[in-house]
């Protein structure tokens, strides 16, 4: 009897721990809903995007980096640091759509709102704000995608603007061939 319940606890354990840290990925993050943003931007605030086909598109403040997916000739990296008024702004932002409250980015039903369209796009956000780090995955698997997710996608494009005018970023190899 003790062999057969230590096996089915080996089971349940091996099974707990094989499990891919994908299927969570694009599970909301769970944040206090008390926890509210402080008003001013504090100095450790730093963030990451890692975004587009395979998330192959990365802006890093933490590094003062940013990578260009050149698609069939791999990835190219700059150094890129945004200025105090532009980390402000971001910051900003962020604020409006309270970037450290649980989203929805899995619209419901799922399988009705799934897409045929492959490869998509994703994004994973990884964000200091006073020494708690929010994450949160999008995918771009849905054909209706949530409030939660355009307002972090139109996030991540307003600092992607802000990316490409920079000169840094100009001088990087233009991307060739295409994801089909």
């Amino acid at each position: 009897m003790k062999k057969r319940l230590l096996f089915i606890l080996l089971l349940l354990f091996l099974n707990a721990c094989s499990q891919s840290d994908e299927t969570n990925e694009n599970k909301p993050t769970q944040v206090d809903p008390s926890v509210r943003m402080p008003e001013n931007m504090p100095d450790d605030f730093d963030f990451s995007i890692q975004f587009g086909v395979g998330k192959n598109n990365e802006i890093n403040t933490f590094e003062g980096t940013v990578t260009k997916d050149l698609i069939a000739d791999g990835t190219a990296t700059a150094e890129v640091t945004l200025t105090e008024e532009e980390m402000k702004a971001i910051y900003g932002k962020m604020k409006e759509i309270n970037i450290v409250e649980t989203k929805e980015f899995i619209p419901e039903p799922v399988n009705e709102t799934m897409c045929n369209i492959e490869p998509h796009e994703d994004d994973k956000w990884e964000i200091i704000i006073n020494g708690e780090t929010i994450t949160h995955s999008v995918s771009g698997a849905y054909c209706e995608p949530t409030d939660d997710t355009e307002q972090l996608i139109g996030l991540r494009n307003y600092v992607f603007s802000i990316i490409r005018g920079k000169e840094a970023y100009k001088e990087l190899p233009e991307s060739s061939g295409g994801y089909e």
